[in-house]
């Protein structure tokens, strides 16, 4: 195989199946190959930006700061996020083009046909005819108008003469032109990302198995974010409890296509944390927020932070690579974080069909259906038969699926035209609390809590984005099952895919009746449920995340907004670096009851926790047992029954419940046909075993920063740090999905006060050869922050003078 196509194999091998946003996952097998500083390569190092550009919209100017954090002024709006686009651009090139790639279907075109399933996939959910739709809904607009400016000064960087990023050289292709609409896809990307989920097929799947119990729709406790009374979280974690969800008419969905569409759902760990505690709680009279995102960790980082300053912007934060406008952040006005509100905002249908029609109702209906050819470098071209119903598009499987499902309907909030790109730039001009609720109002994709304080003291807590109300036959139902598409189960109203969705309609919850708080004294949340079902009127989600982060952030609230001491922000960083597992503390006392059951090296690892205090620090040897004990225990426990029941086509892993699910089995279950003591100590032995293989003696030996890029080369990735933190402590870190805070925000409202404070996985520069590609990382892992002012910052690099298009 030549260096081409050696590039582009590997580079299909390293995405396929990757989610949108993910860094893929890597592969060991690169080779040498590639020398770092050889060829065109070495023209792409120590590239300075030119001193002047010309811009069609005026003056600007272009600062950097210590930390490679770029500051844009302009007198003009469109001015302003022209230089936006330019120094995205500059900075963020490869990272935009390939999430551009991957989300339209067309990896294939340079890397080969390694990537098939990932473009069959994207392009059969044609997220491009989605983006489109959005950008035709917002072109001619004012956000539209700043839009096109940023996409000019995207293309105004490529077209500029520079060396493009090192990546273009290993694969030997060079950037489209930047349009519009990819801005909008990037919206896309990132809201499928949050809430694009197939849990409904794999609970169909296991419960047609006969397998109950392992998806429930409700966990019993009591960390629910709205309803919260101090002192309620700790009590509540006693209480195992689970509510079964769906119908009793269950079918399995095909190994073939359950396997595909898993490859393309959110990535496991995805969530966040954030709280609000106002000005009658905290040292300095003026309201405290914070956030931290929890999504994958990639060299170069997910967010890209910048600062704004024009006429109607001063803004600081972070925003995704594509898009022009601060997504987190802080303004003039206030501050406002986002985190995974857990809603349901994807339905599958299954229809009648024959002869290439689809019935819907009383009538047949043709499929509507478009050949679209996929591309592939050195290879045939393939074409796919995109197919879509009034629902939206038709995913499926060539197999023989007997009373296997072979394929849906899929009807997702992200598919019609949305208006979440107006609403992000109104929300970063808003002048306090009114303006920022009017902007998050038409917030539609992806579903978040937002936690809001502004400089009058206000304090707010709502869930943005729409979700559907779904009816049939005039009735509320909830969206926990795939519904019958031909006899018009589960429709929502005014919805039109890859069209004008009337959002405001009567098929979606109203804003007004979102979940939320008006003025609360302390509020957090970290993707536990939101609200109890019996006080809500409508089905809101069909699960949330498990509740261990919930109950810590309530509990630690509690204490010390009871307590003497006023909140400020020591404590805000303490408890973003917070590590108690409160897995640990639950499961720890089981384990030690098994005692009697383990023998040999197993015990010495049971000596290891007496006495620990449940802090998944670094430097502590019981939380890298209990951490090993954790993975090991989960497959002994789930893969014997899975595997029985499931059979030898599945990965059986797609399939493990929770950690809430796995921790509250009953003893005397189907789950532990030996015992559940005996499944602690084969968990142990195992553990046992690959502690003294690996060589590990600390937590920090196992649970290192491995942020890699996706060509997986030493001289790429991240360095590796030993850090804290797991995936059911407020500190989040996920060291084998690379998951976990990808960006810490503290925001204090008090004028007088400092500058807030940030701290990133990373570094904001994507090209290898810059100081500042992964400068901040050590900082990030030793749960250091660095201040986040208002306002231009650090020496001109770049000014921005009239000329023409």
């Amino acid at each position: 195989m030549d260096r081409e196509r050696t590039r582009r194999a590997v580079l299909g091998a390293l995405l396929a199946g990757g989610v949108a946003g993910a860094a893929g996952t890597p592969i060991r097998r690169y080779l040498d190959r590639f020398a770092p500083f050889s060829g065109d390569l070495w023209d792409t190092a120590g590239d300075d930006l030119p001193e002047t550009v010309e811009s069609p919209y005026g003056a600007a100017t272009l600062r950097y700061d210590d930390h490679g954090v770029p500051h844009v002024s302009a007198d003009d709006e469109r001015a302003l996020y022209f230089a936006v686009g330019y120094v995205q651009g500059a900075d963020r090139l490869f990272q935009m083009d390939l999430q551009r790639r991957q989300m339209r279907g067309e990896l294939s075109a340079v890397v080969g046909d390694a990537t098939l399933d990932s473009d069959r996939f994207h392009v059969a959910m044609d997220f491009a005819g989605a983006a489109e739709a959005t950008w035709n809904r917002l072109e001619g607009s004012e956000t539209g108008d700043l839009v096109e400016a940023y996409t000019e000064g995207v293309n105004r960087h490529v077209d500029g003469g520079r060396p493009l990023p090192a990546e273009y050289d290993l694969l030997g292709f060079e950037p489209e032109p930047w349009n519009p609409a990819d801005a909008m896809l990037a919206e896309k990307q990132i809201g499928w990302t949050l809430t694009g989920s197939f849990r409904t097929l794999r609970r169909e799947t296991v419960r047609a198995a006969g397998i109950e119990g392992l998806y429930p729709s409700r966990l019993d406790h009591d960390a629910a974010i709205l309803g919260h009374e101090a002192g309620d979280g700790a009590a509540s974690a006693a209480r195992r409890t689970t509510v079964p969800s769906g119908t009793d008419d269950q079918r399995a969905t095909h190994p073939d296509l359950e396997g595909w569409l898993s490859g393309f759902e959110s990535p496991p760990g995805v969530g966040s944390n954030s709280w609000v505690v106002s000005g009658e709680h905290t040292a300095s009279g003026a309201p405290l927020l914070a956030n931290d995102p929890h999504l994958s960790l990639m060299a170069p980082p997910v967010w890209y932070e910048m600062g704004l300053d024009g006429p109607e912007t001063t803004v600081r934060g972070v925003t995704f690579p594509g898009v022009p406008f601060v997504v987190i952040g802080e303004n003039a006005g206030g501050a406002w974080g986002f985190t995974n509100a857990g809603a349901d905002v994807i339905d599958f249908y299954e229809y009648e069909t024959r002869d290439g029609q689809y019935r819907y109702g009383d009538e047949w209906r043709d499929f509507e259906t478009e050949d679209r050819t996929i591309e592939v470098a050195d290879g045939d071209d393939r074409t796919v038969t995109v197919r879509k119903t009034v629902h939206g598009p038709v995913l499926s499987a060539e197999a023989d699926g007997d009373d296997l499902r072979t394929e849906v309907g899929v009807a997702w909030t992200g598919l019609g035209a949305t208006r979440t790109t107006e609403a992000v730039r109104d929300l970063n001009r808003s002048d306090g609390m009114e303006e920022a609720l009017a902007a998050l109002e038409r917030f539609d994709l992806p579903t978040q809590n937002c936690v809001y304080a502004d400089r009058a003291g206000n304090t707010h807590y709502r869930v943005v984005g729409k979700v559907p109300i779904r009816r049939t036959d005039g009735e509320q139902v909830p969206g926990d099952r795939v519904f019958d598409g031909s006899a018009k189960e589960g429709e929502w109203t005014g919805y039109t895919p890859y069209g004008e969705t009337d959002w405001e309609g009567e098929g979606f919850v109203p804003f007004a009746e979102m979940p939320h708080a008006d003025q609360p004294g302390y509020l957090g949340t970290a993707n536990q449920r939101v609200v109890d079902d019996a006080d809500y009127p409508y089905y809101f989600a069909e699960a949330y995340g498990d509740p261990y982060r919930g109950l810590r952030l309530w509990d630690r609230l509690d204490r010390r907004i009871t307590g003497d001491e006023p909140v400020d922000p020591a404590f805000m960083r303490t408890l973003q670096r917070d590590t108690y597992d409160a897995r640990a503390a639950q499961f720890v006392p089981v384990m030690q009851e098994a005692a009697s059951a383990v023998d040999g090296d197993a015990a010495s690892l049971l000596a290891d926790l007496d006495g620990w205090d449940y802090r998944m620090d670094r430097d502590s040897r019981a939380a890298l047992v209990f951490a090993r004990f954790l993975d090991h225990y989960r497959d002994v426990v789930f893969r014997p029954r899975l595997g029985d029941a499931l059979g030898d086509r599945r990965d059986v892993t797609e399939y493990y419940g929770g950690d809430w699910v796995l921790l509250g089995l009953d003893p005397d279950s189907a789950w532990f046909p030996d015992g559940r003591n005996a499944a602690i100590a084969e968990a142990l032995a195992r553990t046992a075993t690959e502690l003294d293989e690996q060589g590990w003696a600390t937590y920090g030996d196992y649970n290192t920063t491995a942020i890699d890029h996706p060509f997986d080369r030493s001289w790429l990735n991240y360095p590796r740090y030993p850090t804290d933190g797991s995936a059911a402590s407020l500190n989040n870190f996920r060291h084998e999905e690379s998951v976990g805070s990808s960006w810490r925000m503290i925001c204090s409202m008090d004028e007088s006060a400092a500058t807030s404070e940030g701290a990133f996985p990373g570094g904001n520069d994507g090209s290898v050869f810059s100081d500042h590609y992964h400068d901040q990382l050590r900082a990030w892992a030793d749960g250091e922050y660095k201040p986040i002012p208002l306002g231009t910052n650090g020496e001109i690099a770049v000014r921005f003078e009239e000329g023409e298009r």
